[in-house]
């Protein structure tokens, strides 16, 4: 049996490819929809790809389960559990074989099983893995976002992100069962998750990439509990806000993701064509280097650098998937790549790309304060200092007085923002700030100064000045 592991750090997911050298045949499970990375690994091992699976419905990436069966031929493994509102809707596609608790097939000499672990979702499947040449019992299991290192999957996405009423609590009950039903599971079995850390799935994923059972048992704070109420409080406490794209990516995989083939692929576009989109207001992301846009700001964009790793779940925070969307790229040559990690969230309505040679209207700094400065003012001249991490973050630690708007949340509460006063944007290492601040410049904000120390200079610096105040 051979194992090959793919990480992809813009989602922080894991897919994997299971080959059987013997046969030639492969199964890749949850992958995502840059598919090239898969079709690689598999002519460079010798295989063919036959068997395409996924755990559940993802909520944070338009799954490419259905884009690669298209383009190998391969069949595709789907999960039938629960009712009718979580199952696939293009299950009738001659390559979909539905999968129940319980059912198993061959890729080659290993064995896939499929055991029912509903509580992140309640469709929810993880697939233990024989390797029937020298085995009888399961390696390891590939546990989606039931299990992770250190963390399980939550609950609440369905409630948050599909207006599912009720299912928040229903999830987390789902979850302590299915936990004690893995508890029974002999400690040896490797764990292949599906997300590690900085995904939203989670609370407090775990950094490496796989884990034992066993380890988990002895350290994962899901299996530690035996009352059930007191699993559903730990569960449901502090989950980080849901980023509105989920909500987009649920329908999306539910109904079946668009092939790629039939996507337009985006022009570059001229500086009058940048100056049209700003005048007609269109949604323009700049994905420049965050130093760029403070140096350099355009006016009506926003700056969602994509040299940080989590510029995705940012761009599915504010993007409006049923209008167009224009882009600013670092280079020309840089922009396929941008394009298609977009579209690893659904943001397929992409009207066209500009490269910074076309920004030929008025450029505006955007003006930096220190911890210290801050400091110093911040008693004395009535700043609004505005905390825009999450709030389980702000809750842990923040600075008196500091307004926390999580920045997901911003444009839906402008209104609490005040344009007479000068607001001092912060986050813990000033990536958020700088996205939060270009949005509200986009919005017509231009008493905007962004906190350009990170959380180790200002907690000391602002703590330190707050306890001189007191005293």
């Amino acid at each position: 049996m051979l194992l090959k592991y793919f990480y992809d750090p813009k989602l922080a997911q894991a897919s994997y490819m299971v080959g059987c050298p013997k046969s030639g045949e492969a199964l890749i499970v949850d992958p995502n929809r840059e598919i090239d990375q898969y079709l690689k690994a598999a002519e460079q091992e010798g295989l063919r790809i036959t068997h395409v699976t996924e755990t559940h419905i993802h909520a944070d990436y338009v799954s490419g389960s259905r884009e690669l069966a298209a383009a190998t031929g391969a069949m595709l493994f789907l999960s039938d559990m629960d009712d009718a509102d979580w199952k696939y809707r293009f299950a009738h596609e001659p390559n979909v074989i539905l999968v129940r608790d319980g059912d198993n097939w061959m890729v080659g000499n290993v064995r896939i099983e499929a055991v029912y672990t509903p509580g992140h979702t309640p469709e929810h499947l993880a697939f233990l893995v024989t390797d029937t040449v020298g085995a009888d019992k399961p390696i390891g299991a590939f546990t989606g976002d039931f299990l992770f290192v250190g963390d399980v999957g939550r609950p609440d996405l369905l409630e948050e992100a599909a207006d599912a009423d009720g299912s928040s609590e229903e999830g987390a009950r789902q979850q302590f069962h299915t936990v004690a039903s893995f508890k029974q599971l002999p400690d040896y079995l490797q764990i292949w998750p599906g997300h590690g850390a900085g995904s939203a799935c989670g609370k407090a994923l775990g950094s490496i990439p796989s884990t034992t059972l066993g380890y988990e048992k002895l350290f994962n704070p899901a299996f530690q509990y035996d009352d059930e109420d007191a699993f559903v409080d730990w569960l449901l406490d502090g989950q980080p806000e849901v980023p509105r794209y989920f909500g987009q990516m649920k329908r999306v995989n539910r109904q079946g993701p668009e092939l790629l083939e039939n996507l337009p692929i985006p022009p570059r576009l001229d500086a009058a064509a940048l100056d049209a989109a700003l005048e007609a207001g269109e949604f323009i992301i700049d994905l420049r280097s965050n130093d760029e846009y403070i140096r350099a700001g355009l006016p009506g964009a926003v700056n969602i650098a994509a040299d940080d790793d989590s510029f995705l779940t940012y761009v599915g925070w504010f993007v409006d998937y049923d209008k167009p969307i224009y882009l600013i790229v670092p280079s020309a040559d840089a922009a396929p790549g941008l394009i298609a990690a977009l579209r690893t969230i659904g943001v397929d309505n992409i009207d066209g790309y500009f490269t910074p040679d076309t920004i030929r209207g008025e450029t505006v700094a955007l003006p930096g304060i220190t911890a210290h400065e801050l400091a110093q003012r911040l008693p004395k001249n009535g700043l609004l200092l505005l905390d825009v991490r999450g709030r389980s973050e702000y809750h842990e630690q923040h600075v008196a007085g500091a307004c926390n708007i999580p920045l997901g949340y911003l444009s839906d509460r402008l209104d609490q923002i005040p344009r007479d006063r000068t607001v001092v944007v912060q986050c813990m290492s000033g990536f958020r700030s700088t996205i939060a601040a270009s949005l509200l410049r986009s919005y017509g904000f231009d008493n905007i100064v962004n906190l350009v120390d990170g959380i180790d200079v200002w907690s000391t610096e602002l703590a330190t000045e707050s306890a001189q105040e007191t005293g």
